[in-house]
């Protein structure tokens, strides 16, 4: 008798190997959400030149909605393009000169933070669903604390003449409307898991399913 032993193609096991199209149309929808968001004209208030846009709130909300892969995805391929050349960073900048301006730390935090909250989220899946919206948002502001702050910090500090501290000082002005975007964030993902939950819910459900029957 054999031991040989295949995978279904619908299988969780399958399902990590590879995205289909639907996969594919999200990642690029949600980059040019991300693209979007950059458009928007931004206010630079803190003295560095780094403006205030709705990007992270766009960077949070595709980690939310996509999960860790394809939120790391989305982001990763927005920033490929700006650093390509398209005129998609804020205020219209692209190419490889921003990784030498002030705002360096936070473009390359975001597809970063986009799979670290799209980790979280799937943790928050797996465990909660009245206080879902709670704890995204808190998965939120952790990530962009952790994650884009403190890069957008070193970021300020390497290309600039600041100190750590006086970076540090800038970047508080972001904190603000960070926790409005990151209230908006999570209420919106937990209103799209609502509406489609085979975007992520289902599948997170499936892979727990998996790891408990393996």
């Amino acid at each position: 008798m054999s031991n040989t032993h295949t995978t279904p193609k619908n299988s969780p096991r399958a399902e990590r190997r590879r995205w289909n199209g639907t996969d594919l149309g999200l990642i690029a929808v949600f980059a040019a959400l991300v693209a979007g968001a950059a458009l928007v004209p931004g206010l630079a208030v803190n003295g560095f030149g780094v403006p205030i846009t709705f990007q992270t709130l766009a960077v949070m909300l595709t980690g939310l909605v996509l999960g860790p892969a394809r939120g790391f995805a989305a982001v990763g391929l927005y920033t490929l393009l700006g650093l390509a050349g398209l005129p998609i960073f804020s205020q219209g900048r692209s190419g490889l000169g921003i990784l030498a301006g002030p705002s360096a730390g936070y473009i390359i935090a975001f597809p970063i933070a986009a799979g670290v909250v799209g980790w979280l989220a799937t943790v928050v899946i797996k465990r909660t669903t009245k206080t879902r919206a709670l704890w995204f948002f808190l998965s939120a502001t952790a990530t962009s604390i952790v994650v884009v702050h403190s890069l957008g910090i070193v970021g300020i500090a390497m290309n600039s003449k600041a100190t750590l501290e006086q970076a540090f000082l800038g970047d508080l002005v972001f904190y603000p409307g960070d926790i409005i975007k990151n209230v908006l964030a999570a209420a919106i993902a937990v209103a799209l898991h609502r509406a489609f939950p085979d975007v992520l819910v289902r599948r997170v459900r499936r892979r727990a399913l998996a790891a408990e029957s393996a």
